[in-house]
């Protein structure tokens, strides 16, 4: 079987990779860009086939999709960081929607039809009201970033390609999720370097802060990529699924987790420059459905989670 994980060298596309290797008889391809950092993927390099594309120019993924001719495409590259998507909006709407469109389009062109996973956000909820949570499927969709507009603008395309063409289209959409080798520019990442920084390097023992009542359903990234591979097995097509904990964390929680894996003490400090110009106050979801659908539940607890984020960026440091 040929797998195709766009974003192979990032965060979630490495730990896919290696859940993928794990199986038997697979064959697992990857795009990856000119400047694209391979440090996630360096202990599986050899077993992997990589291939420079720009999912964004039609005539490159055309060819990797006619050359490759996958059974199973998990699509997750893309612009992913909320804050970026604030200062670069028509990067993050250009890169998300027109490459999963350029992929769509290709397969249509090459008459094949693989299932693919689509990776969604909660972020596509947005504003939620209380009354509405746990957040189900059927909730409004609400984005309050231009990430979260580009993420429901994928989830829909998907939607369309499969009532339209019929194609074997997964959408998720995965609440937050965390742990070893997340990039440093999101949250829990941050705090677990500054921490691991402040252990070795003698650094100023603070650590600054955005809004930290915040309340975000964490998992492990090890569990996500699991359930990726279970939604392209058990799911059927043109539906959507959440994957989450169903537990929410504040932000101010996490912090406080990953200090008490720590011996030294930290002085936390607010930082105006962290805070958005509109946050989403609270991110905790239902993943019945899926649950459901593939008997998929989280194995990993957040404190392991935290532990083992924490290990990774003392190794890094």
């Amino acid at each position: 079987m040929k797998i195709l994980i766009t974003g192979i060298t990032g965060f979630v596309g490495s730990h896919l990779a290696d859940y993928a290797l794990a199986k038997e008889n697979v064959e697992v391809y990857g795009t990856i860009r000119w400047r694209s950092k391979t440090e996630n993927i360096e202990h599986i390099k050899d077993k992997l086939h990589l291939i420079q594309c720009n999912l964004n120019d039609a005539s490159s993924v055309n060819d990797l999709i006619v050359n490759i001719k996958p059974d199973k495409i998990f699509h997750l590259a893309a612009q992913s960081f909320v804050p970026t998507s604030w200062n670069s909006p028509a990067e993050t709407l250009t890169s998300n929607i027109i490459g999963e469109l350029n992929i769509f389009e290709a397969i249509r062109r090459a008459k094949i039809n693989p299932w693919i996973q689509i990776a969604g956000s909660s972020e596509e909820y947005g504003m939620v009201y209380p009354e509405e949570t746990p957040i189900k499927e059927t909730n409004p969709l609400r984005p309050l970033s231009p990430y979260g507009v580009s993420k429901v603008a994928q989830d829909l395309l998907a939607y369309q390609y499969y009532m339209s063409y019929k194609l074997n289209v997964v959408r998720t959409r995965a609440f937050n999720h965390t742990g070893p080798r997340r990039g440093d520019v999101f949250v829990c990442s941050e705090f677990a370097k500054r921490i691991a920084g402040i252990e070795k390097k003698g650094e100023p023992p603070v650590i600054l802060v955005g809004n930290l009542d915040a309340q975000r359903d964490f998992t492990d990234a090890r569990d996500i990529v699991k359930a990726y591979w279970l939604g392209l097995d058990k799911c059927k097509p043109g539906e959507v699924y959440n994957i989450c904990t169903g537990k929410a964390y504040r932000i101010s929680e996490v912090l406080d987790i990953l200090i008490s894996l720590s011996k030294v003490k930290i002085e936390i400090k607010n930082d105006p420059a962290k805070m958005r110009p509109s946050d989403v106050p609270y991110l905790g979801g239902d993943s019945a459905k899926f649950r459901d659908a593939t008997g998929w539940k989280p194995e990993i607890p957040f404190e392991k989670t935290m532990k083992d984020l924490l290990n990774y960026w003392r190794e890094k440091v």
